[in-house]
């Protein structure tokens, strides 16, 4: 080509000192440059090459991983030249894992491969931007007022002001703006908000933080150190298996990718391991090669069909009927027919299937009520309401074995919180001499809703005897009916075999449901009970979306556990589940913890159900006509009826069982001067409040002023358009912009009960949305402020995953470009604006911070009664909500982002807590190693000391039991589904 005449051309957006660099290396090369001096031109042949070179040559290599929710948590090479990045490919030195085992590496998919294309993407944001009408608004406001809070508050007072910039969300219309004015407007927004409201008014969505846990700690951090509001992102996505805490009491504790190696029988079911596990797929692909067989549930012929060897092509929705029938033939094949050894021990150790549950007399029979408990034997010891109570098989007497709730907290479970069984043999079923045979009732689901409650409720008889002057059965008995597995003498209906397709849950009925052939199911039930039998529970189940993301997954989930725990696979290398969907394990959990929560500076955080939060404020109850007793069992007591799913929704929250913000009616920070100024403790002075009527829970009139979500932050995540179930129900009712929701309210006759009915809906609840990213999104779109904020290869961070034992460190392969910022850096930034602010407006707070019942607590059994619409306490000392408050020192916010641990606690007259997070290092050391020690006292196990460990690093026997960790206790519930444990299953992975 010829070379054009170039023509004098201005300062490029780089600015004039750029340009004078691009026109002095004009003298440096000979290649024909463009105009503007970013092109270059190269004729073909041998001078054509040099494209071809430089595009793989580089300066350096950095190493760095993405920040993706995948699970993947892959090392890559990142590839720079002249400060560009310009390729990437996977790392290859993982640690060996030795000679019997495939390897890790190398681990990376054609996704991760071409993240670098992000960084100089058209869509990078690579400035501050605002919504234009709200900068000027807030420009003319500052200038006029000389304060940035009370120019926030001049605007967002004004109804027709604060309507105009809503109606514009979405619209375009972002300006560019400094980074000082955008932390400014952020900072005066939260000051305001949590002056005028709380600060239980402010939110923050980040979601999954293995991902990048350093970056979702410093928003976390930041909005706990306000007393704001960190929404949850697991069940919003629908990617919890709520299974695993109703079962395990934990959540998704599963195998690394690795163990599918072990495993002798593998069943992928809902999970399609080479598209969404692919760095991990080979684990089962090089599985085959030792003999490992592979089944697949599947409704279509998908890219891990093709590994199977067997496939059942359950049709969508159906796993839960496909799941109760291969149940049904283990239950009979391997517990009544005949007993296999391996598997009768494993449910009498680790499940609570021996345990006794009493019947209740109601509608014409008998239903399965609660768990008999040491209380109801005249036991008036400690918490005998929690101890269960099973028999024992050689003496034929009830007994409390150990390891029961009751025992996890208490003086007199001390050395109890085990399942050392001694010389108590659980037994399973009450069959036999002096047994009474009765009819129970059990509820029906696939009859359909307008059949009649005869149609709808299964009659099969279970064994019984009386305890304590009660009629109970055991669980195990009681799941025997359920599954419909018939025993000789019971009265009821019971199926007549595999093929009787008239009664639930033999093969033949899940046939027509499913599409599975009932001889398959047969079959493959078949196989994984005798090759649990013979490769000592090295049964393994992959699951994931395909399954969980359905309504009622969780019971489904419960039907596909239940086989697990039936053949002893649980808790076992090669066995068990192995639930992944989404990258949820934080390898350096309290380190996270800590510095996520604030709880070095502040205890408790607010935490909410990201579900309830959204399906509140954005008003989606408001045309839900859903009835909360639409799916109750037809055997149910009426509990639930004439109830709306709100209603189900503010219950829990006033009961204590989910935690629920905005908290009350009121600025917490108010309330705490109330009290303080009335001379009674917070938690007192609240519980009298509501008991009087003078304070409401916010949850029983969300859409009254007063209890709307003011300020919400999004960073890390793509939340509207993207994982916003109901988009149009947040642009209409959380953002006031234009929308095309179309659905109508719901009609007067099926309107929530308790919680109160607004005729007009409200538009626009928030004052300020926030995004931080580092591309536009619909999310940065509808933003009021977007921060432009650094990728993956331009900052510090770390990722985890379930899937590996690896942490992957992300490194800056490059500064962040243009004007965009670290997560860190951009909160640190808005924090120390914040501090400035609140000296004037805020100062040192007292906040009242109320949580739900926590898991595994002191307070576990803590008893809480409220009735409808308005709650009554019971006991403050010790029902909700636990904390009496924390102070908010607005002050000292900067330094308190930024810096981990607080002062020395003689210095700030406060007490230590338990877990030693508040010490200095000396001291939290002793601290922990006390805790260890008291938990080692209440399991009844010994700290192992020096010899001890002399013992184990020469592989001597006697230094096992110092070590071994007391198995756990899986479960089902009462109706004979899966259910929950007390503890944790044998070699659960940590």
């Amino acid at each position: 080509m010829t070379e054009a005449v170039r023509p004098e051309v201005g300062p490029g957006t780089d600015g004039r000192a750029s340009d004078a660099l691009l026109r002095a290396g004009r003298f440096f090369t000979r290649r024909k440059t463009s105009p503007d001096l970013r092109a270059v031109f190269l004729t073909g042949g041998r001078e054509g090459d040099v494209f071809y070179r430089d595009r793989w040559s580089y300066d350096k290599v950095v190493r760095s991983t993405h920040g993706v929710n995948c699970t993947g948590s892959c090392s890559w090479k990142v590839y720079v030249k002249d400060g560009i990045i310009t390729w990437e490919s996977q790392q290859t030195d993982y640690p060996s894992v030795g000679p019997d085992s495939p390897e890790y590496e190398p681990r990376g998919c054609p996704r991760g491969a071409a993240f670098s294309w992000y960084t100089y993407s058209p869509t990078r944001v690579r400035y501050p931007y605002a919504r234009g009408v709200l900068v000027e608004m807030y420009r003319e406001a500052k200038e006029r007022l000389g304060d940035p809070v009370l120019a926030w508050a001049d605007v967002v007072s004004d109804p027709e002001r604060r309507r105009r910039y809503q109606r514009a969300r979405g619209k375009g219309g972002h300006v560019r703006v400094s980074w000082d004015e955008a932390v400014e407007i952020v900072a005066a927004a939260h000051v305001h908000t949590i002056k005028t409201y709380g600060p239980d008014r402010i939110a923050g969505f980040s979601p999954i933080p293995a991902m990048s846990m350093v970056s979702h700690a410093i928003g976390s951090r930041f909005l706990s150190l306000v007393g704001g509001v960190m929404t949850s992102f697991y069940d919003w996505y629908a990617d919890l298996p709520v299974a695993s805490p109703q079962v395990f009491g934990d959540q998704t504790d599963v195998p690394e990718s690795g163990d599918w190696w072990n495993a002798a029988y593998l069943v992928m079911w809902g999970s399609n391991v080479p598209v969404t596990r692919t760095p991990d797929a080979h684990w089962m692909a090089e599985a085959r090669y030792r003999g490992q067989k592979v089944v697949v549930v599947s409704p279509d012929y998908a890219d891990n069909t093709k590994f199977a060897d067997t496939w059942l092509p359950a049709q969508p929705g159906t796993d839960g009927a496909l799941a109760m029938a291969m149940g049904h033939v283990i239950l009979r094949e391997c517990f009544v027919e005949r007993q296999v050894p391996f598997f009768v021990d494993f449910v009498r150790r680790y499940t609570d299937l021996p345990f006794l549950v009493t019947l209740k007399g109601r509608h014409g029979g008998y239903v399965p009520d609660k768990l008999l408990r040491a209380s109801d034997l005249g036991d008036q010891s400690e918490a005998a309401e929690w101890k269960t109570v099973l028999i024992d098989e050689r003496t034929n007497e009830p007994v409390v074995p150990n390891g029961t709730l009751g025992d996890r907290w208490t003086a007199t479970g001390a050395g109890r919180w085990n399942l050392d069984m001694g010389d108590v043999t659980p037994r399973l079923s009450l069959v036999g001499e002096g047994a009474e045979n009765v009819e129970v009732l059990l509820p029906r689901f696939d009859v359909g809703p307008e059949a009649k409650r005869s149609d709808s409720v299964l009659r099969r008889g279970v064994p019984t005897r009386r305890v304590g002057g009660r009629l109970v059965t055991t669980v195990f008995d009681l799941m025997l009916a359920q599954y419909g597995v018939p025993r000789d003498g019971l009265p009821g209906t019971w199926p007549t075999g595999y093929d009787d397709a008239s009664q639930p849950y033999t093969p033949a009925w899940q046939e027509p449901l499913t599409s599975v052939p009932a001889q398959t199911a047969t079959t493959v039930a078949r196989e994984m009970a005798r090759s649990a039998e013979q490769s000592g529970g090295r049964t393994m189940i992959i699951m994931g979306a395909g399954v969980c993301q359905w309504f009622h997954g969780d019971a489904t989930y419960r039907a596909i556990l239940a086989l697990l725990m039936l053949t002893g696979a649980m808790g076992r290398n090669g066995g068990g589940w192995a639930h992944y969907v989404g990258q949820e394990k934080v390898r350096p959990l309290t380190g996270w913890a800590t510095l996520a929560g604030a709880t070095d500076w502040h205890r408790p955080p607010r935490q909410a159900i990201g579900t309830a939060y959204w399906y509140t404020h954005t008003d989606q109850w408001r045309y839900d006509g859903y009835r909360a007793d639409a799916l109750t069992s037809p055997l149910a007591r009426g509990d639930l009826a004439g109830m709306h799913t709100a209603d189900a929704v503010a219950l829990s929250a006033r009961l204590g069982w989910m935690p629920s913000y905005p908290q009350f009616d009121r600025n917490p920070l108010e309330l705490a001067d109330e009290a303080a100024a009335a001379g009674i403790d917070v938690q007192t002075y609240v519980a009298q409040k509501l008991a009087d009527g003078e304070l409401r829970f916010a949850c029983d009139d969300p859409d009254a002023p007063v209890n709307w979500p003011r300020c919400l932050t999004l960073w890390r995540a793509n939340l509207l358009g993207s994982s916003s179930k109901g988009n149009e129900y947040f642009l209409a009712h959380l953002l006031g912009t234009h929308t095309s929701l179309r659905a109508t309210e719901t009609p007067p006759d099926r309107r929530p009960r308790d919680v109160v009915w607004r005729d007009e809906a409200p538009e626009g609840k928030l004052d300020l949305l926030l995004a931080l990213d580092f591309r536009m999104t619909s999310s940065t779109l509808l933003a009021d402020v977007v921060l432009p904020a650094a990728t993956w290869y331009e900052k510090y961070d770390l990722s985890s995953t379930d899937m590996h034992p690896f942490v992957h460190a992300f490194s800056p392969a490059i500064d962040p470009p243009w004007e965009t910022r670290s997560d860190f850096a951009a909160f640190t930034a808005i924090a120390q604006r914040f501090s400035e602010l609140a000296r004037t407006h805020l100062g040192v707070r007292r906040d009242v911070v109320a949580t739900a019942l926590q898991h595994d607590t002191r307070r576990d059994g803590t008893t809480w009664r409220c009735g409808p619409g308005l709650a009554a306490w019971e006991s403050a000392a010790r029902a909700w909500p636990h904390d009496a408050g924390a102070d908010r020192r607005g002050t000292g916010l900067s330094g308190n982002c930024g810096q981990v641990g607080r002062p020395r606690p003689a210095d700030r007259g406060t007490r230590p807590h338990d877990q030693g997070g508040d010490l200095p290092a000396g001291r939290r050391g002793r601290a922990v190693a006390q805790g260890v020690r008291r938990d080692a006292r209440r399991c009844g196990r010994r700290q192992a000391g020096a010899r001890h460990r002399r013992q184990a690093r020469r592989g001597d026997p006697r230094a096992l039991r110092h070590h071994e960790r007391p198995p756990g206790r899986a479960g089902v519930s009462h109706d004979g589904a899966p259910g929950r444990q007390t503890a944790r299953p044998p070699g659960a992975r940590e």
